[in-house]
């Protein structure tokens, strides 16, 4: 298991983000299964309607978008309010969106690798001692 964020999950739906080693983290996740934070479901709508605003996906691309995130297995976390605030300091530490240092914060609580293609994300997760899982 690990923790998959949105930047990876996206090029599994936008054809031309797909690599063979964005595939390869899929079929992996696919055997292992994931988790990410609450958040991960609103940004992974916010970013395939973003990219369909852009002529990236058309509707019928959007429909099987939709189609591939519900069938991950990728369990959504809660996260309570004191969590969410304390996410500050580690944002702040590593210089990152609060977004992103709840991606971080759950791989190092869980001593779990963390699958992204967020560059600051992926360096503030080394520098944390989180694996990070390269694509």
């Amino acid at each position: 298991m690990f923790v998959v964020d949105a930047s990876i999950a996206l090029t599994w739906c936008i054809d031309d983000e797909a690599t063979v080693a964005t595939d390869a983290i899929l079929h992996r996740l696919l055997l292992e299964g994931g988790i990410a934070p609450a958040h991960w479901p609103l940004e992974m709508a916010n970013a395939l309607r973003l990219a369909a605003h852009r002529g990236l996906l058309d509707e019928r691309d959007v429909e099987r978008a939709r189609s591939i995130v519900l069938g991950l297995p990728v369990v959504v976390l809660p996260v309570e309010t004191s969590t969410a605030l304390g996410l500050v300091a580690i944002a702040e530490t590593f210089d990152l969106s609060v977004y992103d240092a709840a991606y971080l914060d759950l791989a190092w609580v869980r001593g779990l690798g963390l699958a992204t293609l967020d560059s600051s994300l992926a360096r503030a997760s080394t520098d944390r001692g989180v694996t990070v899982i390269q694509a």
